[in-house]
């Protein structure tokens, strides 16, 4: 079979040129990629990906099999739902066979998608709102399908964690920061919190308490997404957003929560769980959760705190303008917040 030409680079700035058409040059030799280059726009779209993404080319050189799957499936030039994403992401890991298993298959997994989103964005295929969603669909479904077979594996032997009633109880990942706000950009880790509904104890043959149980599911869970292997890691992950951050427990139960955040909450974690939002596990457990939360998140009115922090740290403006109303309780008003560096 004859080599195909190469696609018109007139559309590079020419500092970018060299390095693709040594990236296209490669990639068009590859077997499977050479004989669908005439199938659809991707091979038209192709130097405008690889002129600006080492991970995508790299990527299409040494596993040339996962843009084959995206052009064969039609997914690659196809906008996708966040459903759509979320069935096809479990199927592909059912019949895990154990955590080997699991774990190569979320790292293939990762960057299969990580590569049709980065091409679609690159292309000018998708919006921003696309790519967003699509990254934080791709954590929220791994850390769904992950979830799903380490339970099980887990309750295999040690049962299932009930509650009094013997009714079953499971984890609640609460996704934060940028997750919770389905904004995931290429480079984010996922910050999350683990949470569950009630205490109790497990129907196996050692009688752990529920917190021992999703205390080692979540360490085996974290382990599973953020360890570095031969295909990477899925996703990292940061827990410093708990209760007493580093130092406190991995798992809480939602009471234990609740108590925290009445009695110890700051105004720092009032608005980071503004963005909360359950991305795995009990979804409708997460909802209660945050339901519960809601008066300590949403103050009915702005309190000393916020007003002190305006004191330190507002302008002379701001002050003259909205402490003597606020003190005065002629104002009511709301706290927002953003990063420093944003």
């Amino acid at each position: 079979m004859s080599v195909p030409e190469l696609p018109d680079l007139s559309v590079l700035p020419s500092e970018l040129k060299d390095d693709a058409r040594q990236r296209l040059d490669a990639l068009r030799r590859l077997p499977g990629l050479a004989e669908r280059i005439g199938h659809g726009g991707w091979w038209s779209a192709a130097p405008g990906v690889l002129a600006v993404s080492r991970f995508a080319a790299e990527l299409c050189q040494t596993q040339p099999q996962l843009l084959v799957e995206l052009i064969d499936s039609g997914r690659l030039e196809a906008a996708e739902d966040e459903a759509a994403l979320r069935t096809l992401l479990a199927g592909a890991l059912e019949g895990c066979d154990d955590e080997a298993d699991l774990r190569r298959r979320l790292r293939r997994l990762r960057q299969r998608e990580m590569l049709r989103i980065a091409w679609r964005d690159l292309a000018g295929w998708a919006d921003l709102d696309e790519t967003l969603g699509a990254l934080s669909g791709l954590a929220d479904g791994c850390l769904d399908g992950a979830l799903r077979h380490l339970h099980a594996w887990q309750a295999q032997q040690l049962g299932d964690p009930c509650d009094a009633d013997g009714q079953p109880v499971r984890l609640v990942v609460l996704g934060m920061g940028k997750l919770g706000g389905g904004e995931l950009n290429f480079s984010s880790d996922i910050d999350l919190m683990f949470a569950f509904e009630h205490a109790g104890t497990c129907n196996g043959p050692r009688g752990l308490s529920n917190e021992e149980f999703f205390v080692r599911l979540a360490r085996r869970l974290i382990g599973v997404l953020d360890d570095i292997e031969a295909g990477g890691r899925v996703f990292r992950v940061d827990m410093r957003l708990r209760p007493f951050g580093s130092s406190g427990p991995l798992v809480v139960s939602f009471d234990a929560m609740e108590d925290y955040y009445q009695s110890h909450g700051r105004d720092w974690e009032r608005y980071a769980l503004i963005k909360a939002r359950p991305a795995a596990g009990d979804i409708g457990a997460g909802d209660r959760l945050l339901e519960r939360l809601r008066p300590f998140v949403f103050r009915r009115y702005l309190d000393f705190g916020a007003i002190e922090a305006l004191l330190h740290h507002g302008t002379d403006a701001q002050k003259q303008t909205y402490l003597p109303n606020l003190i005065a309780g002629n104002w009511t008003g709301t706290m927002n917040l953003t990063e420093p560096q944003a």
